[in-house]
């Protein structure tokens, strides 16, 4: 099979969230297929079945598509930690920090290991299916592109373009990514997606019409705007999370640090319709609240100043409900801080934490990356991961004294077990759901939306190449 790319007019206009249910819809038509992209920029990241690190992205995608997730999925991760620098990981493992300019200069090399990660999926795949980045037609960054113009050109990809209708102006982003578009990604161009639909699809007939017509392209389906509320990409979709909430048991205060990283921990938690999740971005009293979680940062020190800047810090020192932390939360929750190597920060740092631990944290390489099971809190075999520099000597894995808690190991509330135990003691009503359960079925649900609304006979005609443009 030829291999599959899904291309967006712009930066969020649903690439990941087409690629993902693609995934599963063939995946269940019994094809073997292995997700992808090239380049991904995000704080969010998983351990792969080989024990190193991949976006989440592309993690979900492979859960969507019923394989193992690996690093050959996503072989080049930036994980930003400020001032135009990035934690450049390349095929699942930590290959230096270095500033974005100085990224750009060693992007020859990367293609050889984009190069050789893709290839090596279509020895052990039937059928790979690559997100592309942002805007497939940024002209002035085409010679830098890993995600779009590598993938299409070099791997002859049949190429699917998102257009996202929900920002307005949809006519000009398509037209004008076309006219712009590399000949050869154009040439195996199958179609259009209008995403993000909202209100009677007749009303878009005649859209349609102008597209296949005036554009000479055809329209593999208009979808329908639908929230899929798991494994969100970036910052923005946690922000505009709308919870579903029942009878609320547990008022939650997430604070949402400017680093905060893998906030996919927090799906469980604001899918939870006894919990009420609330992200604190800035100063403000936290009476009314149950628990205080400090989430994982990239930039723990860094956020740990950003917190006593805002009086948060101390706002968190005279709270008296629970406190919990998962890994960047669970350091700050030491008497110490030292990254005398300037290992997760520009310069060698120091900073004091809440000390409600008697435990000191210091920043060492090589970066911890695991995945398994973990005896935790009292209960054992909790699924989860870690992905941390900080060393711990007393507590490297979890910690709980009364209302203070915290661990190294993220996922941990994904585990039925462990969040109703925990929430129970907060309030004995607190019943708890089946989170594996909701999981499925947002991803089955999201993906058989698509299967409804897309020409999946046109694409899967492409791919076998019984194609004519």
């Amino acid at each position: 099979m030829k291999p599959l790319a899904i291309f967006g007019t712009s930066s969020d206009a649903g690439k990941t969230t087409v690629a993902m249910a693609l995934c599963r819809i063939f995946a269940d038509k019994g094809i073997k297929v292995a997700p992808f992209k090239a380049q991904n920029v995000s704080n969010n990241s998983a351990v792969s079945k080989e024990g190193r690190e991949m976006s989440r992205a592309q993690y979900f995608q492979a859960e969507a598509a019923r394989v193992e997730p690996s690093f050959w999925f996503n072989p080049v991760l930036l994980k930003s930690y400020g001032n135009s620098a990035v934690q450049v990981i390349v095929n699942g493992l930590v290959y230096q920090n270095q500033s974005v300019a100085n990224y750009y200069n060693e992007i020859d090399t990367l293609k050889q290991e984009v190069h050789r990660a893709f290839s090596q999926l279509q020895q052990d795949y039937e059928l790979v299916i690559a997100e592309g980045a942002g805007s497939p037609v940024e002209l002035n960054l085409l010679h830098k592109d890993l995600s779009n113009t590598f993938i299409a050109t070099t791997f002859g990809t049949r190429n699917i373009l998102v257009a996202d209708i929900e920002r307005g102006g949809v006519f000009a982003s398509i037209y004008g990514t076309l006219a712009l578009m590399d000949p050869v990604m154009r040439a195996n161009l199958i179609g259009v997606v209008i995403n993000k639909f909202r209100g009677d699809r007749r009303f878009f007939d005649e859209g349609e019409k102008i597209i296949r017509e005036r554009f000479n392209v055809p329209v593999l389906g208009v979808l329908p705007f639908q929230a899929l509320n798991i494994d969100m990409e970036d910052s923005q979709s946690l922000q505009n999370y709308q919870q579903r909430l029942g009878d609320v048991k547990v008022r939650v205060a997430v604070i949402a640090f400017p680093g905060m990283s893998n906030y996919n921990d927090l799906d469980v938690l604001m899918a939870d319709p006894e919990l009420e999740v609330s992200l604190i971005r800035s100063y403000r009293l936290l009476v009314g609240f149950d628990m205080v979680l400090l989430p994982g940062s990239k930039t723990v020190i860094r956020d740990v100043h950003w917190l006593k800047e805002l009086g948060l810090f101390t706002e968190i020192q005279h709270f008296n409900g629970a406190v919990f932390g998962l890994c960047g939360g669970y350091q700050m929750l030491c008497k110490t801080l030292h990254d005398p190597d300037a290992i997760e920060h520009e310069i060698a740092s120091m900073v004091s934490g809440f000390g409600y631990m008697d435990e000191s944290v210091i920043y060492q390489a090589p970066k911890i990356l695991q995945r398994g099971r973990y005896d935790l809190f009292g209960l054992s075999g909790l699924k989860g991961y870690e992905i941390h520099c900080g060393r711990m000597a007393k507590y490297p894995l979890f910690y709980q004294q009364g209302r203070i808690a915290g661990t190294h190991v993220h996922g941990v509330f994904d585990n039925d077990g462990f969040r109703t135990a925990y929430f129970k003691a907060l309030n004995s009503q607190y019943q708890g759901y089946d989170y594996s359960h909701y999981r499925e079925m947002e991803i089955q649900g999201f993906a058989d939306m698509v299967a409804e609304n897309l020409d999946i006979d046109a694409i899967l005609r492409a791919v076998q190449e019984i194609y004519s443009h």
